[in-house]
């Protein structure tokens, strides 16, 4: 018969656990912690009997973001962004097998594109299991940033989120102090973002366990799915782009986002496949790819690099797509050279008729 460690010591077990993997920073929550959250904190959604969860983060690599923003290296960033996600998934697994040794039934929360199939909308709602989000600035692993990713003073936004959920019960931690964020509401996350996902003025408040947090309110989701999911890419004013070569417009209400988006991807499926790339349920003929991210990467605990970022990304040029799926950034002149020069049943691919 295995023998239960005490409180204390599991809970110290757990956070080195994740920490010896490579993660930056670990938390705790509890359901009095988490106490009048949104439907997304409800831990007995993933175990019944749960009494913790720990949620832990991952670094990005900071080398590969400027070279991604200014579109001279689209991959490398493409493919850190993947195997940290994938790598944070596989230590939650391990953490969860290692706790049900121990006696405790758990279970691992993946770091992404796990949704509740029950939602009004289905998975298209992209309501998580569980926010990941939620129980790391609750448990102290950051704070929100304006954009409302989390944040942290030795990786910005730059970083992956994943969780495990347990019947043990572990101590939880508290949360960072407000007044060291680093997010001055400089809005340059507002700035890289076209789609309009993130509102300029209204917020997003949620109480957890007696703890108020805010960010900026997201609309709906199909805005981010649209221009992060690579079936739009053109700025508003067209001087510069994501790493998409499609210049479908970008509507402003959300009704018109939803048949922009079947339009769209009708082209998007039509083009060469990303090179890698991932699946998602969300997407059911084909794969998708990082093209965007920019509220994420842009946001750096230093203001000048913050800046210098934003610079980069809004000078980086536009991107077009060669016959075997080759992108390269040139300016935007060219690149309408390049769009007229198509012939038309290839030009629907990036423009629509």
């Amino acid at each position: 018969m295995v023998q239960r460690p005490m409180n204390d010591e599991i809970t110290a077990k757990v956070l080195d656990f994740v920490r010896a993997a490579g993660a930056v920073a670990a938390g705790v929550c509890t359901p009095e912690t988490l106490r009048g959250g949104p439907p997304s904190t409800d831990l007995s959604y993933v175990v019944p009997g749960a009494r913790s969860a720990v949620t832990f983060a991952l670094p990005l690599k900071q080398d590969h973001i400027e070279p991604y923003l200014g579109k001279r290296d689209h991959q490398s960033h493409n493919r850190d962004n993947r195997d940290t996600t994938n790598l944070a998934s596989g230590i939650a697994f391990q953490l969860a097998k290692y706790l049900d040794q121990l006696g405790w039934p758990s279970r691992a929360v993946a770091a992404n594109n796990v949704y509740r199939p029950e939602a009004p909308g289905g998975l298209h709602d992209e309501l998580p299991d569980i926010s990941h989000r939620y129980l790391a600035v609750r448990s102290g692993v950051g704070w929100f940033g304006l954009s409302g990713n989390v944040i942290r003073p030795d990786t910005g936004a730059a970083l992956v989120l994943a969780s495990v959920v347990t019947e043990a019960e572990l101590a939880p931690t508290p949360p960072l102090a407000p007044e060291e964020n680093y997010c001055d509401q400089c809005g340059m996350c507002l700035a890289a973002c076209f789609s309009g996902f993130m509102h300029e003025s209204q917020r997003t408040s949620v109480t957890m366990g007696g703890r108020e947090f805010s960010y900026s309110q997201r609309r709906g989701h199909v805005r981010c799915d649209y221009v992060c999911g690579g079936f739009a890419g053109l700025h508003p004013g067209g001087q510069w782009s994501t790493w998409s070569p499609s210049r479908y417009p970008i509507p402003d209400s959300e009704v018109g986002f939803q048949q922009a988006l079947r339009l769209a991807a009708k082209a998007y499926y039509r083009r060469p496949a990303p090179a890698g790339g991932f699946y998602s349920p969300l997407l059911k003929h084909g794969k998708l790819e990082f093209t965007c991210g920019h509220c994420m990467l842009i946001c750096h605990q230093d203001k000048q690099v913050r800046a210098k970022r934003l610079k980069i990304l809004t000078t980086s040029g536009v991107v077009i797509e060669g016959p075997e799926g080759a992108r390269q950034a040139v300016s935007p002149e060219k690149a309408l050279e390049h769009l007229s020069a198509l012939p038309s049943q290839l030009r629907t691919m990036y423009l629509p008729d």
